[in-house]
């Protein structure tokens, strides 16, 4: 391949100096906000102007006729793109670690309860029962409606359904539902809000869903209304050891096996649903609850799950 290349010849030198572009490039690593610009951040040609503006202050006069296209060349060779975004997540839950070993702990749990309940019949000890369930809230489900009804698909001619753009909101609900991590039941509840007292009503559902004897161990996250007076107060109500709460670390909801079904459930219920009023959603959801139940999915957590402890 390197005989393919040319051999060096005499050409222009270059009129853009190293240092100048050294410039160039320190100013792409700044934000053009702190150049007192409104702009947040640099496109290539703001940058090309202000270096030609102010590149001579600097010592470097070669700037004077900078274009666009050079710019572009020079932040190319250094592999900067000072126009895009890519997001990352900071940690801010110092115990994090910690917190996902508990919840891991727990999914462990899980499996040992479903290998003793595979052996219940040959084996004649018997424990207390215990129920597991994940839970968490999916907030903001839109109740919209058409306003004018949909055309279906015709053979040959049109391949889907036709729906006209303009729509009409009738404003939104909230999906509190934990899944059984040993049965794969669906318990849910749909509600307009999903505050301290929604969520006391979701616990009072899951209480007379189990037996009086059996200890329910809810995976949720740390949402205000999980650790409010008024839930602890409820909680002070029941019997010790009934409810257990297992807490998933900051910015840690992929910890939470429920985030997988809400996922798989707005996908095949929620989306492109219109309806006529917030009452049709609420019901159509509980009954795409109800479809869930008829078959249910045991889900299984794994990863990562051998270093629990």
């Amino acid at each position: 391949m390197t005989a393919l290349d040319d051999r060096p010849r005499p050409g222009k030198e270059p009129t853009i100096t190293p240092e100048a572009k050294a410039l160039l490039v320190s100013l792409a690593c700044d934000k053009a906000k702190d150049h007192g610009y409104p702009h947040e951040l640099w496109t290539t040609r703001l940058l090309a102007r202000h270096a030609r503006e102010h590149g001579a202050a600097a010592g470097h006069g070669c700037l004077a006729n900078l274009v666009q296209g050079t710019v572009c060349k020079i932040l190319g060779q250094e592999e900067i793109k000072p126009h895009k975004v890519r997001y990352y997540l900071e940690r801010r839950d110092a115990e994090f670690e910690q917190k996902m070993a508990e919840v891991l702990c727990v999914y462990r749990e899980v499996q040992v309860l479903k290998r003793a309940a595979a052996k219940k019949k040959k084996s004649k000890t018997s424990r207390k029962p215990v129920a597991i369930v994940s839970y968490d809230e999916k907030p903001g489900i839109q109740a919209i409606a058409t306003t004018s009804p949909d055309l279906p698909p015709v053979p040959g001619t049109y391949a889907t359904f036709s729906r006209d753009h303009e729509y009409k909101r009738h404003g939104t609900l909230s999906l509190l539902a934990g899944i059984d991590l040993l049965t794969g039941k669906v318990h849910a509840l749909v509600k307009d809000r999903h505050r301290s007292r929604e969520f006391v009503e979701f616990l009072k559902l899951l209480n007379a869903a189990y037996p009086a004897g059996t200890a329910i161990k809810l995976i949720l996250d740390n949402h205000s209304a999980h650790i409010s007076r008024e839930t602890q107060a409820w909680l002070a109500t029941q019997p010790a050891g009934r409810f257990a709460f297992t807490f998933t670390p900051k910015h840690g909801s992929w910890l939470n096996l429920i985030e997988g079904f809400f996922s798989k459930f707005a996908r095949s219920v929620l989306r492109h649903i219109r309806v006529a009023s917030k009452q049709e959603l609420k019901e159509r959801i509980m009954l795409g609850i109800k479809d869930v139940n008829r078959h249910p999915v045991v889900h299984t957590w794994s990863y990562k799950l051998a270093e629990a402890a």
